[in-house]
């Protein structure tokens, strides 16, 4: 039996206590060692006479009591979001970062650069952009009325009302954050900015959630070594070419290039050695993997590969009605074409139905946190080959 096959039949035999454990988790006190915040990374720099630190990221961390794990997970939030989305549902109970100390795990949870706690300096950064609460209902609320892309009418767990003036939407659009309008901006400074992070606390398992996927393969391209897993949940995508939704029947339009060097904007370690994105040559699929699927871009053989992500255990995790449904397996094949070893994990495949991009935040995140930290206690961590 393969290990992806021996992990899910396992995961799927443990899913039916993770509410009674979660239930007993929520009861009792939350054991810190050490809890606190910091910045890392960035420089001062002058901007119109002033002395002003850009470039900055700030970190909240919580050391359990009780620590069971050696390595630390850095959790990355996604776009126009802040670390809350780890931190707490929309119902104010405990997030993803709470559910990982309980299991033994110290945990870092940022505030990208330029949102949140780590303030947006225009003048440094460029422009801001806003997001809107529309796209709150139409992407994750209430996805099965808007019917966007194939999966979306597959929508169940969202713990609320999907009308604008529900609560549920009203708690997540309260959430949104303004963030640096430019995307390779973005994935040039929360890069830098989390190689600090890691220099900083030393080896460790890093997870980002959607937008965050873009920084996750060049911070463990730049510290091979110190990356000990990489957690991709739902991560930016799919390579190289953006994807719009547009409804039935087509779906799909396939957009400019988006990530010029496959899963990321900014530069990546290929072997053969490429001097720059221009040298990388993609094709697309000419025909989808499947119904309800894009065509995926790739890479022209012979495909160059990403030597620094090959031995770390990496994680893609998709949930069933996401707009990420769609593509997910997109950045799988990439990184497989590549010589990384993906695992990846459709949760419909576990039994867990439904959920849509914000999976953290709904009713059964507990159950999703589960999934992860059953694939962190099967990985080998800590084994990559000495360079």
């Amino acid at each position: 039996m393969s290990f992806i096959a021996q992990f899910i039949r396992g995961a799927a035999a443990t899913l039916a206590s993770v509410a009674a454990v979660g239930a007993v988790h929520a009861e009792g006190p939350l054991v810190l060692a050490k809890n606190g915040s910091f910045f890392v990374g960035g420089k001062m720099s002058e901007i119109d006479g002033r002395a002003v630190m850009v470039g900055h990221m700030y970190v909240e961390y919580m050391i359990p009591a009780r620590k069971t794990h050696p390595y630390p997970i850095i959790f990355v939030h996604g776009g126009l979001r802040t670390g809350t989305n780890f931190t707490g549902t929309l119902d104010g109970g405990e997030g993803w970062a709470q559910y990982f100390v309980r299991q033994g795990y110290s945990v870092y949870v940022v505030d990208q650069v330029g949102r949140g706690r780590s303030p947006i300096v225009e003048k440094a950064y460029g422009p801001a952009r806003m997001g809107d609460a529309r796209g709150v209902q139409k992407r994750y609320a209430q996805e099965e009325k808007f019917k966007l892309w194939p999966q979306a009418h597959l929508h169940a767990p969202w713990p609320g009302g999907g009308e604008m003036d529900s609560p549920w939407v009203m708690a997540l659009s309260a959430s949104q954050a303004v963030e640096i309008e430019n995307f390779h901006t973005q994935q040039e400074l929360n890069r830098d900015a989390l190689i600090a992070l890691v220099d900083k606390i030393g080896p460790s398992i890093i997870l980002g959630h959607s937008q965050a996927g873009a920084f996750l393969w060049p911070v463990a391209d730049a510290r091979p070594q110190a990356i000990k897993a990489i957690l991709a949940i739902e991560p930016n995508g799919p390579p190289v070419r953006a994807v719009d939704f547009i409804g039935a029947p087509d779906w799909f339009k396939y957009g400019d290039v988006a990530l010029s060097y496959g899963i990321a904007d900014v530069p990546l370690t290929y072997s053969p050695p490429v001097k720059g994105a221009s040298e990388l040559t993609f094709i697309q699929q000419e025909k989808a993997e499947g119904e309800g699927l894009v065509r995926c871009f790739e890479q022209a053989a012979p495909a160059r590969q990403l030597t620094n992500l090959r031995d770390i255990p990496t994680l893609v995790l998709t949930s069933e009605a996401s707009y990420h449904a769609p593509y997910d397996h997109c950045t799988v094949n990439y990184l497989r074409q590549a010589g990384a070893k993906p695992t990846f994990i459709r949760l419909a495949d576990l039994g867990i139905k439904g959920d849509s991009h914000v999976l953290m935040l709904e009713k059964n995140s507990k159950a999703i946190a589960a999934v992860i930290a059953k694939w962190l206690a099967s990985a080998p961590l800590g084994k990559q080959a000495a360079k």
